[in-house]
């Protein structure tokens, strides 16, 4: 059961409206979590910066590396959406998330994902100088916020129990 009931647009401000109807219109629909953010407009503003970061970093990164890096964050941060999120990509671009083989660069993106998610006081050199060979500093900053970024999504949708999406059922893992 949901901590914070989800905003229906006939019942949400002017400001939210308008976010949702921004939605629909790019998406096709609107998530649970969004809906939950609408509570609060520049809570859903500064949470919906994830869509700028993922686009900075499809600039070097490939869909599969992207949706590889999220799902590995939010499985062990043990985010029920976002994981099932990152599970139907990776699915509906014809993989099996349950038996990835990963390049050195991807493998390498996963181990930062996950250091971010234990415990980012201790992120190791080593694994910070092997980053170092595939990204530049700048593409480091990015891939460290859009990893903040998606462990805020997780955090939200943790905190607040907000439900699963319908369309996600199916791609639960079982």
């Amino acid at each position: 059961m949901p901590r914070i009931p989800i905003v229906e647009y006939q019942n949400a401000c002017l400001e939210a409206k308008i976010e949702y109807s921004k939605q629909i219109a790019k998406h096709g629909r609107i998530t649970n979590m969004k809906k939950t953010l609408l509570h609060n407009v520049p809570a859903f503003k500064a949470l919906m910066e994830w869509y700028t970061l993922r686009d900075e970093a499809a600039k070097f990164l490939n869909d599969f590396d992207i949706n590889a890096f999220c799902h590995a964050i939010s499985t062990h941060n043990n985010c029920l959406i976002c994981s099932t999120f990152f599970r139907r990509l990776l699915i509906d671009a014809g993989y099996d998330p349950d038996n990835l083989v990963f390049e050195e660069k991807t493998q390498l993106l996963i181990d930062f994902g996950r250091a971010c998610v234990n415990n980012p006081n201790t992120v190791d050199d080593e694994l910070f100088q092997k980053l170092k060979k595939y990204f530049t500093d700048s593409q480091i900053v990015l891939l460290t916020a859009f990893a903040g970024m998606m462990i805020a999504t997780n955090l939200i949708n943790n905190v607040l129990d907000v439900e699963l999406d319908d369309y996600l059922t199916s791609y639960t893992k079982r």
